[in-house]
């Protein structure tokens, strides 16, 4: 009884008609192709400043953890770049979503960072009035990072249409009336 369960037949992922291909019209688009590669830019510029502040300020961090987990924080972004690069729009929301929680750790941590420019401390790796800066860089980076992943997220790079093999709309071949047919007026006359 139990295998009859487990035995579902396994749907195809798509099926196309024959003499049909499918294809993502909104990923041809200028703007939608731009968007791309702005926002893994700026996923790639963040994970370059959060590294930067970390390696430059490692001995002086609140603890290792806080470094490795920054570490694996800028790996994300790394990841993150690379599956938009592949057209993977799931992942937008959630880089939205932790560059808004890294705007709130870098609010935080900026003026820390400015207070550790005295005489008589040790100074990391850089000083840490350019730490400082590029943590107060870091936020205009990321509420940048929210609002490119958002308009991106929202040109429906998902959207899948058939079309005849070799170009084409499923639409074209599909008009009864052929030749020029005016959408405007789908009456077809005067």
């Amino acid at each position: 009884m139990y295998q009859k369960i487990l035995d579902l037949p396994q749907m195809e992922a798509t099926s196309v008609r024959s003499g049909y291909e499918l294809w993502r019209p909104n990923r041809e688009k200028a703007e939608a192709k731009t968007m791309k590669a702005l926002v893994a830019f700026v996923l790639l510029i963040s994970a370059g400043l959060l590294l930067i502040i970390t390696i430059g300020g490692w001995e002086r961090l609140q603890g290792a953890s806080v470094g490795v987990m920054t570490v694996l924080w800028a790996g994300l972004y790394i990841l993150f770049a690379v599956l938009v690069a592949r057209w993977n729009r799931g992942v937008l929301p959630v880089a939205a979503a932790l560059a808004i929680i890294l705007t709130i750790f870098a609010l935080v941590a900026a003026p820390a960072w400015f207070a550790r420019a005295k005489e008589g401390l040790d100074s990391p790796a850089l000083p840490e009035d350019l730490l400082g800066l590029l943590t107060i860089i870091v936020i205009p980076v990321q509420l940048l990072l929210v609002a490119v992943s958002m308009v991106a997220f929202n040109q429906e790079w998902h959207v899948e249409e058939e079309r005849p093999i070799g170009g084409g709309s499923a639409d074209e071949d599909e008009n009864p009336i052929g030749g020029d047919f005016d959408r405007t007026n789908p009456v077809g006359g005067v």
